[in-house]
C-alpha cells in the first residue's frame, strides 16, 4: 500500500486506498484517543434526517464540519465527533403517507396509529447507508456507531426533564393563538419553521366596499390581499390617530385616509365633504359582505374599532378585521369582545356554513369571492401584486394564519437573555449577530411548541379533567410512580396515551394528545445525547458549550436558534461559542438546484468525477463558506489543478530524485546544512505560512486559509523549485545537493501537515510516501501528527519582501519580452529594474536569478528609468481650457516639440513648469498633462505598480547563436519527455540540418550536451527523425536511449 508513485494523482484509486487504510488501523479512533486527558473541544454535529437523500449542499456542510475538528485534534485537543440522526417529525411522516398513499390525517387514523408509527420508525432509516457512505466518501469523520438517535428512549427521557425545567420556570402554558397552520399537515409551525418557508408568490388584492348602515350612499373602502377571509369579516380597523376624508366621487361616497385618496381617485373627480381623526370613526356601523353569520351577531360585530397597527403605507387606511386569521385582527377582536368567527376547518376548507364555499379549500375561492362582490357591487378594484407568502417547509403547501389552541414556551420573556447570549457567540459572517440571528432573536415570538401529528416526542403534559391543573413530567421514574407504566415503555404515541393518574383534585390527570415540535428534538441534542442528567453529568458539563458548530445559513430560524432558545432558557448561556453559517450551492449559473429545472447535480457523481478532495478544495478556497457557491465542474478541476496538482507534482519531483539517490532525510539534519538564499527564503517562506494558516484556522476564516496555502504552494513549485531543480539534476550528493533535498523535504513535511485538514485523502497518500516510507516509527497517519508550529527563526521579512520583488519583477519582464516579441529562449544582454518607493536592495544573488530566469546575461538594478524611457506630452484641456483658452493652441504647438521628459524633470524639481507663448506667461503642472510612454530604440519596457523593467532589445550574432543553442535544447527536452525516457536516461542525438545551423549550434555543443545527458551529438545528411522548426531552420532530430 502506498508504494507506487505515479506522476499523475489518480484521486479514485488513491481515495479507496486511504479509506481502506484508515479503516484497516481505525484511524479516526485512534485520533480521537490520543488526546485523551488533553483539552476539550466539542463539536455539535446538527442531525439530518436519514429518510432524505443527502445532496451536493450537504458535501459543502460536511466538508466544513470535518476541516475545524481534524485541525483542532492535531492541535492537540480531544474532539469527540458524536454523529446524530432526526428521526422525528413531519418529514418522516409525510415520507410514509407518500409510500401508502395517504392524503392527510384521516387516511392514517384510519389505518391505525400503531402501525403508523411501526413505519415511521423503520422509515427513518431508509437512507441511512447512502448517507454514512457519503460521509466516508468525503472523508467526514464522525462516530457513526454509536451516534444519538432522537426516537431513543433515553434521548426522549432528557428532552421531557427539559420540558419540566420550563414548567418549573413558568415558561409553558397553553393558549389560544393565531398560529401559521398548514391544512395538509394538519398542525400549526413555529416561527422559524415559517421563516425557511416564504416564497414570492402573485395573488389578487381587492378594494371592497362597506357600505354604513345609515347611509346606504356611503362605503368605507378597505383593501385586502386575502379574500377568502373576508366572509369571517366581523369589524373594521381605522388608525385612531390619522386623518381620514369622506370624499363624493361619481359612483357614491367613501371614507377613507386622508393621505391615500390620491392613488385611488383622480383629482378633480371627487371632492372632500368631511374631515375626521380615526377616533371619530369608532363604533361607526357597517353591513356584513357575507350572509352566513349575520342574524347570530349582527348586535355585536360589524362596526368600526381603532388600533395604531393601522399604517398607510399602503391600501386605503382601513382594515378588514377576521379575528380568527391574523394576530393584529385576534388582538383588536379580543380588546373590542368581537365575535371569533373561523370559517375555515382543519382541512383549510369552508364549513358547511358558508353554503356557497363548503367543502373547497379557502385559497382556490378567491376567484368566486371576487366575482360575488363585483355582482353585487362591493368590489370597487382588483390588483394583482407580487409579496411574498409562507408555505410549509416540509410539505410545500400554502399556510393559513388561523385561531388555534396550541402549547407555547414564552420565549418573548427571555428576548433580553435571548439576545445577551446572541452577542456572545462569534459568528461567520460576523453581520448574523445583529443582523439575521440579532434581529430575529431581538423580535423573538413565543414557541409555539406542539403538533397535532403522531411522530415525535410525546408532549410530556397531564391535565385535570375535573380542575384543568397540568402536570409535567420530566423523566421514566416520575412517569412509573404516577402512572404505574413499566420501566421499559416505549416513550411514544400510543404506548403513553391511556396512562393516566390521580390529580390532587380528586380528577384524573390525561396526558394531552399533542407531540413535541422536532426542532425541540434537535435542539436538545447538548444535553439529551448524553442522556443528561440521568447519566454523564461530568461529560455533559465538560463538553458544554460547544465550541464549534456549523450548518446552512437558513438553520438561523432553524438549529441554530432551537439550540439556543432552549439552551438560554434552562441553562442561561448560548450552547455554542462558534458558528459558521454556510450558504447555498447552486448550479453553475447561479441558479438554485431543483429537479424539476434539471440541474440537481448528484453528489456520487461528482465524487467519482472529481474525487473527495477536489471538492472540498472547491469549497474552501472558492469564496467564504456563508457565500453562496455556484457548482461548477471547470472550476473544480482548475482550483484542483493550482493546488493539489502543483503540491502532488512536486511531491513526485522530490520522491523521484531522492529515489535516484536513495536519499533518506532521517539520516541528515537541517540545521547542519549549507542553505542558500533560496532555501532560507522559502524556509522563512513556509513559517510565515504556517503563522498565518494558524491564525487564520484558529479564527475559523476557512477561505483565507486556504488562499494562504495556494500562494505558498505555487511559490514553491514555481520558484524555488525551478530555481533550484539543478541542484537536484548533479550526478554526486553533494553538500549543496543534501542541503536541497533536507529543505524540500522540510518543506512538503510541513505543508502537507498543514493541508491534512483540508485534503486529508491527498496529504494521507503522499505522508506514507514521504514520510512513514522512511521512518515506519512516525505516527501511523498524517491525521495523528501535530500541527506544524511556526520557527520565527527562520522568518526573514526583508528576505521575503525583496524575494517577493525579485519574483514580481519576472513576472514583469516576461511581459516586456512579449511585447517586443522576443522569445524567453532568445538571450539578451541586458536588463534593468527599477524599484520605487520602498528601501529594497537586490544583492548579486537575486540580480543572477532575475538574469536567469530572462535568460540575460547581466541584470542590474537602477533607481531611475532616464535615459531608457521617453516620454510625450499633450495639454489636459480640463484643466488648461479655463486658464489659457486664448493660448490653447499655442500650447499644443509647444508640445508637440518641447522635450516632454524635460518639462516632467522641471516641474519634479520645482512644482510647476513655466513659459511664454506668444506674451502670455504660462505654468504647467502634472495635472495639466496627458502623459504617453515610449520606448529608447534598442529598448523594450514593462511596469506594474512601482516596479519598471527595461530589457535591452538589440541582437548581436552571438545572442542570435546562443538563442538557436536553446532552442534546440527544449526540442530534444520534449523529445526525451514523449519518447518516455527516464530523467537520468543518457542519449545519442542525431540531426540533418543546413551548414549555417551547425555552425550556430557548435560554440554550445559541450553546455547542451552536458544539459541534455547526451553522449553525442552528430550531425548527419539525412536522419528518418522528426522535422522541427528552430527559429526558421529546419531540422530533423532523432534521439536515442543509451543502453547501459
Amino acid at each position: 500500500m502506498f508504494d507506487k508513485v505515479d506522476a499523475q494523482y489518480n484521486f479514485t484509486a488513491c481515495e479507496k486506498e486511504v479509506r481502506e487504510f484508515w479503516k484497516e488501523n481505525h484511524v479516526f479512533e485512534k485520533s480521537v484517543k490520543k488526546n485523551e486527558g488533553k483539552p476539550e473541544f466539542t463539536f455539535y454535529d446538527g442531525p439530518p434526517t436519514a429518510n432524505g437523500v443527502p445532496h451536493v449542499g450537504h458535501i459543502l456542510t460536511r466538508s466544513i464540519k470535518d476541516l475545524i475538528p481534524r485541525y483542532r485534534t492535531m492541535k492537540g485537543y480531544h474532539v469527540e465527533r458524536k454523529a446524530g440522526w432526526d428521526t422525528h417529525g413531519l418529514p418522516v411522516e409525510l415520507e410514509v403517507e407518500k409510500e401508502l398513499g395517504f392524503s392527510g390525517k384521516a387516511d392514517i387514523e384510519k389505518y391505525g396509529i400503531v402501525p403508523f408509527i411501526d413505519k415511521c420508525r423503520k422509515s427513518v432509516w431508509k437512507y441511512k447507508d447512502l448517507w454514512e457512505d457519503m460521509s466516508e466518501r468525503i472523508g467526514f469523520w464522525a462516530d457513526f456507531e454509536n451516534p444519538y438517535i432522537t426516537y431513543d428512549n433515553k434521548y426522549i427521557e432528557s428532552v421531557w426533564w427539559a420540558f419540566k425545567q420550563l414548567d418549573a420556570k413558568e415558561l409553558l402554558y397553553h393558549g389560544h393563538k393565531i398560529v401559521p397552520y398548514c391544512p395538509r399537515c394538519g398542525t400549526a409551525l413555529s416561527s422559524h419553521e415559517v421563516a425557511q418557508g416564504y416564497k414570492n408568490i402573485k395573488t389578487r388584492s381587492v378594494y371592497v366596499r362597506f357600505r354604513l348602515r345609515d347611509e346606504a350612499d356611503t362605503c368605507f373602502l378597505a383593501w385586502t390581499t386575502t379574500p377568502w377571509t373576508l366572509p369571517s369579516n366581523v369589524a373594521l380597523c381605522v388608525n385612531p390617530d390619522a386623518e381620514y376624508v369622506k370624499i363624493k366621487a361619481e359612483d357614491g361616497c367613501y371614507i377613507l385616509a386622508k393621505a391615500l385618496v390620491g392613488g385611488l381617485f383622480e383629482e378633480g373627480k371627487y371632492e372632500v365633504v368631511a374631515e375626521y381623526i380615526g377616533k371619530d370613526l369608532e363604533y361607526t356601523k357597517y353591513e356584513p359582505l357575507f350572509p352566513y353569520v349575520k342574524d347570530k351577531y349582527y348586535d355585536k360585530a360589524w362596526f368600526v374599532t381603532c388600533d395604531g397597527y393601522v399604517t398607510l403605507d399602503s391600501g386605503t387606511g382601513v382594515v378588514h378585521i377576521a379575528p380568527a386569521f391574523g394576530e393584529d385582527d385576534s388582538k383588536v377582536g379580543k380588546k373590542y369582545k368581537l365575535p371569533f368567527v373561523q370559517l375555515a376547518d382543519e382541512r383549510g376548507c369552508f364549513p358547511e356554513a358558508a353554503t356557497d364555499y363548503a367543502g373547497r379549500f379557502v385559497m382556490d375561492c378567491d376567484p368566486d369571492i371576487i366575482t360575488r362582490l363585483s355582482n353585487e357591487g362591493s368590489l370597487f378594484k382588483v390588483q394583482t401584486i407580487e409579496h411574498q407568502y409562507p408555505y410549509c417547509w416540509r410539505c410545500d403547501s400554502p399556510l393559513l394564519y388561523y385561531g388555534k389552541p396550541s402549547w407555547f414556551i414564552a420565549m418573548s420573556t427571555l428576548r433580553d437573555e435571548l439576545t445577551a447570549d446572541n452577542a456572545s457567540v462569534n459568528w461567520l459572517p460576523e453581520t448574523y449577530r445583529d443582523g439575521r440571528m440579532g434581529n430575529f432573536v431581538s423580535n423573538v415570538i413565543d414557541w409555539a411548541i406542539s403538533r397535532d401529528r403522531y411522530w415525535g416526542t410525546p408532549l410530556p403534559v397531564w391535565v385535570c379533567d375535573k380542575c384543568e391543573k397540568h402536570h409535567v413530567i420530566g423523566s421514566v421514574e416520575e412517569l412509573s410512580k404516577l402512572t404505574g407504566a413499566p420501566a421499559d415503555i416505549d416513550l411514544h404515541k400510543p404506548s403513553v396515551d391511556p396512562l393516566t393518574f390521580e390529580c390532587e383534585c380528586g380528577g384524573t390527570m390525561h396526558r394531552v394528545p399533542e407531540v413535541i415540535d422536532c426542532w425541540f428534538d434537535s435542539g436538545a441534542m447538548p444535553f439529551a445525547q448524553q442522556h443528561y442528567p440521568f447519566e454523564n453529568k461530568d461529560l455533559f458539563e465538560k463538553q458544554f458549550p460547544a465550541d464549534f458548530i456549523s450548518e446552512g445559513s437558513d438553520q438561523t430560524r432553524g438549529w441554530f436558534y432551537s439550540l439556543q432558545a432552549i439552551s438560554t432558557a434552562i441553562f442561561g448561556k448560548s450552547p455554542y461559542k462558534n458558528c459558521v453559517a454556510l450558504g447555498l450551492v447552486n448550479d453553475k449559473d447561479g441558479i438554485k438546484m431543483s429537479k424539476h429545472k434539471g440541474n440537481v447535480v448528484d453528489p456520487w457523481e461528482v465524487m467519482d468525477k472529481h474525487g473527495a478532495d477536489a471538492i472540498r478544495w472547491y469549497f474552501y478556497v472558492s469564496s467564504a463558506p456563508w457565500i453562496s457557491t455556484n457548482f461548477d465542474g471547470d472550476a473544480i478541476n482548475e482550483h484542483q489543478r493550482r493546488f493539489m496538482g502543483t503540491m502532488w507534482n512536486t511531491f513526485h519531483f522530490y520522491n523521484l530524485y531522492s529515489g535516484i539517490d536513495n536519499f533518506n532525510p532521517n539520516n541528515y539534519k537541517l540545521a547542519d546544512c549549507k542553505l542558500t538564499m533560496m532555501d532560507k527564503w522559502i524556509l522563512g517562506l513556509l513559517n510565515s505560512v504556517i503563522k498565518k494558516v494558524d491564525t487564520e484556522l484558529e479564527g475559523y476564516h476557512i477561505t483565507e486559509a486556504a488562499r494562504e496555502l495556494v500562494s505558498f504552494v505555487d511559490l514553491m513549485s514555481n520558484w524555488y523549485v525551478r530555481r533550484c531543480r539543478r541542484r537536484f539534476w548533479m550526478s554526486e550528493l553533494t553538500e549543496d545537493k543534501i542541503a536541497a533535498y533536507m529543505t524540500l523535504y522540510t518543506v512538503l513535511d510541513n505543508l502537507i501537515r498543514l493541508a491534512a485538514p483540508f485534503v486529508p485523502f491527498a496529504t494521507e497518500t503522499i505522508y506514507q510516501s514521504l514520510v512513514r516510507k522512511n521512518n515506519p516509527d512516525a505516527p501511523i497517519s498524517i491525521h495523528m501528527c501535530d500541527f506544524p508550529v511556526c520557527d520565527e527563526s527562520y522568518i526573514d521579512e526583508a528576505l521575503e519582501r525583496d524575494m517577493k520583488l525579485v519574483y514580481d519583477s519576472v513576472g514583469i519582464a516576461r511581459n516586456a519580452r512579449n511585447l517586443a516579441n522576443l522569445k524567453i529562449r532568445q538571450p539578451l544582454s541586458r536588463l534593468l529594474v527599477c524599484v520605487e518607493g520602498e528601501d529594497a536592495h537586490f544583492n548579486e544573488e537575486m540580480l543572477s536569478i532575475i538574469a536567469e530566469e530572462l535568460n540575460v546575461e547581466k541584470a542590474e538594478q537602477t533607481s531611475s528609468t532616464k535615459g531608457f524611457i521617453s516620454h510625450t506630452i499633450k495639454p489636459q484641456l480640463k484643466t488648461l481650457g479655463p486658464k489659457y483658452g486664448k493660448v490653447l493652441n499655442a500650447i499644443r504647438e509647444y508640445f508637440a516639440t518641447v522635450d516632454g521628459d524635460s518639462v516632467i524633470d522641471d516641474i519634479e524639481a520645482n512644482g510647476s513648469h513655466k513659459t511664454n507663448l506668444g506674451g502670455t506667461d504660462v505654468e504647467f503642472t502634472m495635472e495639466d498633462l496627458l502623459i504617453s510612454t515610449g520606448y529608447k530604440e534598442g529598448f523594450m519596457s514593462a511596469a506594474d505598480r512601482n516596479i519598471t523593467v527595461i530589457l535591452d532589445t538589440v541582437l548581436t550574432p552571438e545572442l542570435i547563436q546562443k538563442g538557436y543553442a536553446r532552442e534546440f535544447v527544449s526540442k530534444v527536452q520534449n523529445m526525451r519527455k514523449s519518447s518516455g525516457f527516464e530523467v537520468m536516461d543518457r542519449i545519442v542525438i542525431t540531426y540533418a540540418s543546413d551548414d549555417e545551423f551547425e555552425q550556430l549550434l557548435a560554440p554550445s555543443i559541450e553546455a547542451v550536451s552536458k544539459e541534455l545527458l547526451a553522449d553525442e551529438i552528430v550531425r548527419a545528411d539525412s536522419v528518418e527523425g522528426e522535422e522541427l522548426d528552430i527559429n526558421g531552420k529546419n531540422v530533423v532530430i532523432t534521439v536515442r536511449k543509451v543502453q547501459k
